[in-house]
């Protein structure tokens, strides 16, 4: 036997129902006759599941942005670095490196740590070069926010400046809902070029530390 069951207005904080004035619904009866138009509702949104035997329900929103604007990506960060850089706006290049970031250019013995000691040395580099000297990206990887590599060279009003090509990893860190960058490496073009002497090199150091490995610790 099927049991009929009546429907009711109600009041609910999910579906925003609100019961009718008693007047136009004296009875249970009035009520059952009721059509949705009557109701003051608002549209839902479902979720549907993937399996054939669940049921839809309800979808929470999203939650807004707090920040109100999206992370930018890593490629952009190191754009905007490099151009901070060729401006020599400092200003704008300090929000992009953390403050515990470590910064290896190979030319120098040691690698630069924290964002003071950074920016000192490309203020150096800045009162060095001045603004004819241009940073200028041939290639930069997008694919991933947390690890971008380029390669690079130099400019002098325009034109290519000798010896200056180069690469540049870099590594970066959502800090405070903001990427930055936490650690960078440059490789840049040796004004020598050994060439096939290189290899010559590294095949007597080979066979040095085979004979003396202990010596490996001395690097």
């Amino acid at each position: 036997m099927l049991t009929m069951i009546k429907p009711a207005v109600f009041s609910s904080p999910l579906l925003n129902l609100t019961k009718s004035p008693p007047s136009q619904f004296p009875t249970s009866t009035a009520a059952a006759a009721a059509t949705p138009s009557t109701w003051n509702s608002q549209p839902l949104q479902f979720r549907v599941s993937s399996s054939p035997n669940s049921t839809a329900e309800v979808a929470p929103s999203s939650p807004p942005n707090i920040e109100g604007e999206e992370l930018e990506s890593g490629a952009d960060i190191v754009r905007k670095f490099y151009d901070g850089i060729n401006r020599q706006d400092l200003a704008s290049v300090e929000e992009l490196i953390a403050e515990k970031c470590v910064y290896e250019d190979l030319v120098f013995p040691r690698p630069f740590v924290g964002r003071k000691d950074i920016l000192q040395f490309f203020r150096k580099f800045n009162d060095s070069v001045g603004k004819d000297l241009q940073f200028v990206i041939d290639d930069i990887s997008t694919k991933d926010s947390t690890a971008v590599g380029a390669t690079w060279h130099l400019e002098w009003n325009e034109k290519p400046f000798p010896f200056s090509k180069g690469c540049s990893f870099y590594r970066l860190e959502v800090i405070n809902g903001k990427r930055q960058i936490i650690y960078g490496r440059d490789s840049v073009e040796p004004a020598i070029k050994p060439g096939d002497s290189v290899l010559v090199a590294i095949r007597g150091v080979a066979w040095l530390l085979r004979q003396f490995p202990q010596l490996v610790d001395r690097f």
